[in-house]
């Protein structure tokens, strides 16, 4: 999956929105930032595995900020089902 899709699609961004959307089942894929601290992310990340969700961690905080639209960098973006 793409930042493109992630921009045009329903979304939740933040670590604490996208771990919520895991554990409730409405995430079809997390977007985890390489940048980010790795002590923030590794729970939500293996929250994603045991679920069976697709994880895409090839794009910066600042990439997955302008994608969700916010002035920010982001740690995680989760597309919605």
């Amino acid at each position: 999956m793409t930042l493109e899709t992630l921009m045009k699609t329903r979304h939740v961004t933040g670590i604490k929105q996208v771990t919520k959307a895991v554990q409730k089942g409405t995430a079809k894929c997390v977007f985890l930032a390489s940048d980010a601290d790795q002590s923030v992310t590794a729970s939500l990340k293996e929250a994603c595995s045991a679920n069976h969700i697709e994880v895409v961690d090839n794009v910066t905080m600042k990439e997955l900020g302008r994608a969700c639209s916010i002035e920010v960098g982001a740690s995680a973006a989760a597309v919605l089902i």
